[in-house]
């Protein structure tokens, strides 16, 4: 009678047709635990999200060039603009519920690359200036930094050897 109640231990199952019911089980519970994605509705909601993060870059950039910035010092506030406001809305939490809902619209961006960047010091602040900021805050920019870097350095490399084959 007390054995009736055991449940057999997935090591113990000998029987082919019982791990075929068990795996059965298993990927109809992993089916309706998945969530469902639409995408187009990703697409859609991406599109008007990154979208709107340009219209309010070229606001930005219309709004300098305005007050006699020229095209190239307009962008160059701009950058700075998009950067402390995605900065301000992450330390708001209201960046996350923006990337919830807009996805790769708000990545793609400068902005995206900000919020990555500030994401991380602000979850470990926490830990204290050095090893919670200073260590957390290049999590993600560290390796881009590093990547951009060492890219730049091979194609001058590349563009000295160019030059000096050319002539």
């Amino acid at each position: 009678m007390q054995n009736e109640n055991k449940k057999i231990p997935v090591s113990d199952v000998t029987s082919q047709s019982d791990k075929n019911q068990r795996d059965k089980m298993y990927n109809k519970y992993v089916k309706q635990m998945t969530p469902k994605h639409s995408w187009l509705a990703n697409l859609i909601k991406a599109f008007i999200i990154g979208g709107i993060i340009c219209v309010i870059g070229q606001a930005f950039t219309n709004f300098y060039g305005s007050r006699g910035a020229d095209k190239e010092l307009a962008a160059a506030y701009t950058s700075l603009s998009l950067i402390l406001l995605s900065v301000i809305l992450t330390g708001f939490g209201l960046y996350a519920k923006l990337a919830k809902f807009g996805g790769a619209g708000t990545v793609v961006p400068i902005t995206g690359f900000a919020n990555s960047v500030a994401a991380p010091a602000i979850e470990f602040k926490k830990e204290g200036q050095v090893f919670g900021i200073g260590c957390k805050i290049f999590t993600i920019a560290g390796p881009v930094i590093l990547y951009g870097i060492f890219s730049s350095w091979i194609l001058g490399i590349i563009y000295y050897i160019y030059t000096l084959v050319k002539g």
